[in-house]
């Protein structure tokens, strides 16, 4: 989810600080960076059970073993349950899923050569303790009352107030994985297009990165059960926020939109204060029920944006939310896919263009579709495989344009071609897995854990 939470600063003394918190993050093209996050499960390659958080196999002693290579252990109540070193992160998911968040990076060459670096780190330590790592957008096997739930307050609050407004909460914390990149903006103008055009074609992601077809070792009905999961967690702080595509887009219309999604908590002193359900509106007037006559922090404020969970995100940056996680293979091919469409004005234009006069309607459809139905979504007298082939040639000529090249001359376009082969063949990676639960499987799931493992 997010890195541990910051406590400290002056109070938050009128709501246009809050619009300026976006605003103060524009940066100018010369500045964009991408920031690549991935989660991976960590599972027993004996007994294929997921790690729990303590003991001699754990996810402890992981996070132990990985600061041979200098990343700085994160405590919470004593407990280790982070690492940091420069710009990046190691942390957990509620689930023990371990996420890689990425530093602010130029290209996508250096993104790869980041994942390539944590990739040995973390087969290295695996080998040493027999456990495996894999991406999926889902748990394939185990029931969610099998995943150990990590020590953190942040997740006992979150765990606590999921059942409330959602059946599926639990399942996301505990069961689901995802790849998701940040991108930078330029100014409100920019922020908006870039966030109309990432809503729009989130489907496309979902579809072409859609690799969660199981649950509890058979097959659920989905290509992307993870995607579908979003669905019923919590109405008040997820899905495809129509409204941004309105008139009145823009900073001020998506701080009031924050200001309205409920609370988790307040983090202070190095402690989780559980205001679940409170209004940070209460909080700005010094009327937060679990804080009465305290004010908020603009650190208060970046962590309750951390809490909001829509198909694209905005803080500081836009945060890229809807593809599923997958093979070592293809995790550059997100942020590529993502700074082809957008880190290039001509692209972005084009892009924008393929989905201008998508109604509200067909937007929905997409997204109520592409976890079900994939590439063959239907959609205009043809499927979202057209489309999707639209979007990643789109990508691959502003990659081109972007023209950073490797040290063989090439252009971070050939991190697309796995997407480009998805798009033409229109079969989805999670397709590709039911073809083999089907096939030499023999209707097990428990052959992914060797033949898809890191």
């Amino acid at each position: 989810m997010s890195a541990p939470s910051q406590s400290g600063g002056a109070p938050i003394t009128d709501e246009r600080q809050l619009v300026e918190y976006f605003e103060n993050a524009c940066k100018p093209p010369s500045r964009w960076r991408l920031g690549t996050e991935h989660e991976k499960f960590v599972f027993d390659r004996e007994t294929l059970r997921p790690l729990p958080y303590a003991g001699e196999q754990s996810i402890a002693t992981f996070l132990e073993k990985l600061q041979r290579f200098g990343w700085q252990p994160m405590m919470e109540d004593g407990r280790l349950v982070a690492l940091e070193l420069g710009e990046c992160h190691i942390t957990l998911e509620p689930g023990g899923q371990l996420e890689l968040a990425g530093a602010p990076l130029d290209t996508i060459h250096e993104t790869c050569d980041e994942i390539h670096v944590h990739l040995r780190q973390v087969k290295e330590v695996a080998a040493e303790m027999n456990v495996g790592l894999i991406g999926l957008g889902f748990q394939p096997k185990w029931s969610r009352e099998q995943c150990a739930w990590m020590p953190k307050a942040r997740y006992d609050i979150m765990k606590s107030y999921m059942p409330k407004v959602g059946s599926l909460g639990l399942d996301m914390m505990l069961r689901t994985s995802t790849v998701q990149v940040n991108i930078d903006y330029g100014s409100e103008a920019d922020m908006i297009k870039k966030f109309r055009v990432g809503l729009a074609l989130q489907p496309v992601a979902t579809a072409l990165f859609a690799n969660s077809p199981f649950t509890e070792g058979k097959p659920n009905g989905f290509v992307s059960y993870r995607s579908q999961i979003w669905t019923d967690t919590d109405p008040d702080r997820c899905g495809m926020l129509d409204w941004v595509f309105g008139d009145d887009m823009g900073f001020e219309r998506y701080k009031d939109f924050a200001l309205d999604v409920p609370m988790y908590f307040v983090y202070r002193d190095g402690r989780y204060i559980d205001a679940s359900g409170q209004s940070f509106r209460d909080f700005l007037a010094g009327k937060l029920p679990a804080m009465p006559g305290e004010r908020p922090t603009m650190s208060d404020w970046d962590d309750h944006l951390t809490t909001i969970f829509p198909e694209v995100r905005l803080k500081r940056f836009m945060e890229m939310r809807g593809a599923d996680g997958g093979p070592w293979r293809r995790l550059c091919a997100l942020p590529a896919l993502w700074a082809g469409l957008c880190y290039d004005s001509a692209a972005l234009d084009e892009a924008w263009q393929l989905v201008a006069d998508f109604s509200t309607t067909e937007r929905n459809h997409l997204r109520d579709q592409a976890p079900i139905q994939g590439l063959a979504t239907p959609f205009r007298g043809g499927t979202l495989a057209d489309i999707a082939r639209e979007t990643v040639a789109i990508a691959q000529r502003g990659l081109e344009r972007r023209a950073r090249l490797d040290a063989h001359d090439r252009s971070e376009a050939i991190f697309l071609e796995q997407l480009a082969e998805i798009a033409a063949t229109g079969v989805t990676p999670a397709e590709h897995l039911l073809s083999l639960y089907h096939g030499r499987w023999n209707e097990s799931v428990d052959p992914v854990f060797s033949e898809f493992a890191y």
